[in-house]
């Protein structure tokens, strides 16, 4: 089951209620898709660790109902 883009962001946002949260759907499939993050809880954290924050912030759903997700992350 594919994932809608205001769900991933409704999770990212619950996380992170700062940030601004771009997501585009890659192949227009549902599964497929880029994800651009800022947010002020990124300062002091490698692009890793950022990266590590918003997986975390899925819950899970990664490799599940979201299928491919290209992630980029910046401190504010």
């Amino acid at each position: 089951m594919a994932m809608a883009a205001n769900d991933i962001e409704s999770l990212i946002k619950q996380a992170f209620p700062d940030a601004d949260v771009s997501i585009e759907d890659l192949a227009g499939d549902g599964d497929h898709y880029a994800a651009t993050v800022v947010s002020s809880a990124f300062n002091g954290k490698s692009r890793v660790q950022q990266h590590q924050m918003v997986y975390a912030a899925l819950k899970g759903k990664m490799g599940g109902e979201l299928h491919a997700l290209a992630l980029t992350t910046t401190a504010r």
